[in-house]
């Protein structure tokens, strides 16, 4: 049976990244100097203005402006032409507290989930990251634009840029690229024929394995052309309407949550992470080449009231009997979640960009397979 799948990815500089990073950015900076800070803090960005809202408890003392502006300089927005300068542009802060009735389910003593709600993770072999191929190399061509950006390889570009990746297969195992498209900003003087030869040299050429590409591989590179008003000025930008970028690219199902802004306590970003750390496992320990975990809490509730395990026919064993496995070996409370994974650090910002999933380039313990062996010996 043959299909086709298609990822996108987008650079650090698409706006709602240049959103996400914020956000983490300040949950960085207070878990640094208070992990057990409630934050959820929310950025929104446009033509020379950035504002930061959300609800924050914490002992912490940062200065939120500092950050911001740090964070858009780090990105690349260095200039009015560019829509937002970091040195410039307007700051706006307003910040409350989170709200008591929350609070009573998430503390110490009660160890509940922090919202209700159903988290997935996924993990197959088909890359050395185990995602999906399709959102892999998606990712890939993304940071390398940035990558030739900053190094100034190709010093005509500017921080936004998208990616996409259609991977045809065969049998459910991925055979070739068969569609990429880039979309990369650039300085309005560029040649068009020069943009297009440099990027599919130093991006796509360099990224794809030539091996999965042939004669018949479609390169789409800025289709319509012209691609120099980007960033917050062409496009408003929002913390956390990325989330099929940071997590599987549309290959496995995710339930609706986002990640940046949100200290751990939040199972939107704990226990999601806690299901890729769960889907790995069952992966790297050999019981099946694909796994699918659904994760549901209540708020105020500690374990989960549901946990599935979906193997797609691939498992040596019945997804019911992994399942068991599963629940004698991942403590999956908040608690248990945020102890096991370490989650209480400043690690969040590097994650605002290029995925959650599959970042065995950072430090990122749900991507470990430490429990493989064990899983194995509970079945």
């Amino acid at each position: 049976m043959k299909k086709f799948f298609t990822s996108e990815s987008v650079t650090e500089g698409h706006p709602d990244k240049l959103c996400d990073a914020v956000s983490d950015g300040i949950l960085d900076a207070i878990l640094a100097q208070d992990p057990t800070a409630r934050v959820a803090c929310e950025t929104v960005a446009c033509t020379g203005l950035v504002q930061v809202m959300g609800e924050i408890t914490t002992t912490a003392k940062v200065d939120i402006e500092k950050i911001v502006r740090n964070t858009v300089r780090e990105i690349g927005y260095t200039d009015t032409a560019y829509g937002l300068d970091a040195d410039n542009c307007n700051v706006i802060v307003k910040l409350d507290a989170q709200s008591p009735d929350i609070a009573l389910g998430t503390n110490e003593t009660v160890g509940g989930a922090g919202d209700q709600g159903m988290m997935f993770g996924y993990a197959c072999d088909e890359t050395p990251e185990q995602m999906p191929m399709p959102i892999a190399l998606a990712h890939r061509m993304a940071r390398r634009l940035t990558e030739i950006r900053k190094n100034g390889t190709l010093n005509y570009l500017r921080p936004d840029g998208k990616t996409q990746v259609t991977v045809e297969y065969e049998d459910n195992r991925p055979v070739r690229v068969d569609t990429v498209v880039v979309s990369a900003q650039h300085n309005p003087d560029v040649d068009m024929s020069q943009l297009r030869a440099d990027i599919e040299r130093e991006v796509i050429r360099a990224v794809i394995p030539a091996a999965l590409m042939d004669e018949n591989t479609r390169l789409f590179i800025n289709p319509t052309g012209r691609f120099v008003v980007g960033g917050p000025e062409g496009d408003t930008g929002l913390t956390g309407r990325k989330i099929i970028v940071d997590t599987y690219g549309g290959w496995a199902r995710h339930g609706g949550g986002a990640f940046s802004g949100k200290d751990p306590t939040k199972v939107d970003r704990s226990a999601a992470y806690a299901a890729r750390y769960i889907a790995n496992n069952v992966v790297a320990s050999g019981l099946a080449h694909q796994c699918e975990v659904q994760l549901a809490y209540a708020i105020g509730v500690a374990q989960p009231v549901s946990l599935l395990v979906d193997t797609f026919g691939t498992g040596l064993a019945p997804d019911e009997k992994i399942a068991n496995a599963v629940r004698k070996c991942f403590d999956l409370s908040p608690a248990g979640i945020i102890s096991g994974l370490k989650l209480r650090r400043p690690i969040y910002q590097p994650l605002s960009a290029y995925g959650h999933m599959g970042r065995i380039d950072l430090d990122t313990p749900w991507e470990n397979a430490d429990k493989a062996v064990e899983l194995r010996a509970a079945l």
